[in-house]
């Protein structure tokens, strides 16, 4: 296997850095245009329709996805968890809404409801890890039932009109990988576009993503291509392009510890540069989004908060003390006052200024 290297592993010898390389401008998934090409992930607990919104502000993005929903959630009245992961508003769109479950006929009616809830598209999970859904024969459970995996395929288009795609995982481990052959299936079947991180699911979140996959399976299939994997900068989102050809980019975690990675790609691939916040773009983006939180009234906004603390006061001097202010904090107003008192103690009254990310 060829050894495709990222960004940040040979960021020491930038000329080895392709010229001229960007994330494309543009894709288009059936009859959806997206632009720029890079999609934030879909994340469970993290994209939320007030994390969507968030990162929609800040630019650079050129669609949103939902958590992932459990078909059979959908179709049980009362389930209102289920509901309120399909809560968006106009402004997020183009948004994609990701759906889970293994039964056919079951994730058919489920996609006719996202379609008749206004969603640009659905996409299919075959990709999360978790032992609790992959019991289930859910996420990336199903990469040993390709059988099964036609089925949902054919249910489903027959169901929609809005384009359809699936995310997944390579195969269950290195040596059941499924990739290749799944991504003709889903080709045949009509779905409109595949995106693959290049994990499997035995790697979890560990070890390296294999962009060679990505380059692999770019050569397989004629439709849209994403990759997701092991980007960490603009640079990386370039080299995963250049190496592998793919059409966009899908980015999760990282967009959740640096949320203005889509507006650096995009300044990124018109300028060949891009802006690195500041401290006080990062008391913005801190006190923004916990305002959003406040002020959507989100179930847990508490929880919310702290669970975040750890990735957005990343970078931060003395993130440490804020992040200590952030978990004894009791309400969403007391938490959001302790940032404030936090950064107006730090910061000069120069680089409080209003910034890009407000």
């Amino acid at each position: 296997m060829v050894n495709m290297r990222k960004y940040w592993e040979i960021a020491a010898n930038p000329t080895s850095m392709p010229e001229g390389v960007r994330v494309p401008a543009t894709l288009k998934i059936g009859n959806v245009g997206i632009a720029p090409a890079t999609l934030l992930a879909p994340m469970a607990g993290v994209t939320d329709t007030v994390f969507r919104q968030f990162i929609r502000n800040l630019g650079g993005c050129g669609l949103v996805m939902t958590e992932f929903t459990s078909a059979d959630g959908m179709l049980r009245a009362k389930d209102k968890k289920a509901k309120r992961y399909l809560h968006f508003y106009e402004d997020e769109h183009p948004i994609s809404a990701q759906l889970f479950g293994s039964n056919p006929p079951v994730l058919a009616d489920a996609a006719r409801m996202i379609q008749d809830l206004g969603f640009d598209l659905v996409d299919l999970n075959l990709g999360c890890p978790a032992k609790k859904v992959v019991k289930c024969n859910g996420g990336s459970g199903l990469l040993r039932d390709l059988p099964l995996i036609r089925q949902i395929f054919e249910q489903v288009r027959a169901a929609v009109s809005i384009p359809f795609t699936v995310k997944f995982r390579a195969g269950w481990n290195e040596k059941e990988l499924v990739y290749l052959e799944l991504a003709k299936l889903a080709e045949n079947c009509g779905l409109n576009a595949v995106a693959m991180h290049a994990r499997t699911r035995e790697q979890g979140y560990s070890g390296e993503a294999q962009w060679q996959w990505i380059a692999d399976l770019k050569q397989a299939v004629k439709i849209p291509v994403i990759g997701n994997g092991d980007i960490r900068s603009p640079e990386d989102a370039a080299a995963m392009v250049a190496q592998t050809g793919c059409d966009a980019v899908m980015i999760g975690r990282m967009a959740a510890s640096n949320p203005w990675i889509f507006r650096q790609i995009a300044q990124y691939t018109h300028t060949g540069q891009y802006e690195h916040p500041t401290e006080a773009d990062r008391y913005a983006m801190i006190r923004t989004y916990f305002a959003m939180l406040i002020e959507h009234e989100i179930v847990g906004a508490v929880g919310k908060m702290k669970q975040f603390a750890s990735w957005f006061t990343h970078g931060v001097p003395g993130g440490a003390k804020l992040r200590k202010a952030i978990y004894e904090g009791k309400t969403g107003h007391e938490i959001l006052a302790s940032v404030e008192a936090f950064f107006e103690g730090n910061l000069t009254a120069d680089s409080l200024q209003p910034t890009a990310c407000d």
